[in-house]
């Protein structure tokens, strides 16, 4: 199977699929991502521990921050204690949320979260459409800056200087 397929039936899997935990598996919250495909997570009782991302899971779903996850214990674990089975978008949580199996610390987290996202998008749109002539001016401060390159600043003396020679 290509790799492309393969994103394909994962990402698949993860946005359509409606998942209840079963009695062995819980609801965690990621917390950081030391790396080597470890997340730490938070149970809703507290407890915090690794869980480690499966190789189907690698390259194609990203976890971040504050992200919900299903995991499944693993018995013969010291410091990786369960394996992620399913990894919870928006949707996923308000459905568990109705049907009575989301804990009640991570329900206030989830609101908070959801909340932000929709401060931050609306804070993004702009207030009112701008016109063509507004648009096409020589400001660049609204562009991505890379941090990875070196910045180059043109001053209005060094350009005028070079016009008039």
């Amino acid at each position: 199977m290509s790799q492309a397929t393969k994103r394909k039936h994962v990402v698949k899997e993860v946005l359509g699929e409606h998942v209840v935990p079963s009695d062995r598996q819980q609801i965690v919250r990621v917390l950081r991502t030391p790396g080597n495909n470890l997340h730490e997570v938070e149970t809703a009782q507290g407890q915090r521990f690794l869980v480690s991302m499966p190789s189907k899971y690698r390259k194609n779903i990203w976890i971040k921050r504050g992200d919900f996850l299903i995991v499944d214990p693993i018995e013969e674990g010291e410091k990786v204690k369960a394996e992620i089975s399913f990894v919870l978008c928006k949707d996923h949580v308000r459905s568990l949320q109705k049907e009575g199996f989301w804990p009640e610390a991570f329900s206030e987290v989830a609101e908070k979260h959801n909340s932000n996202r929709n401060r931050q998008t609306r804070a993004e749109l702009p207030a009112e459409p701008r016109s063509s002539e507004e648009s096409s001016s020589e400001d660049d401060s609204d562009l991505f800056v890379n941090t990875n390159r070196r910045q180059y600043y043109e001053s209005e003396e060094e350009s005028e200087e070079e016009e008039a020679a």
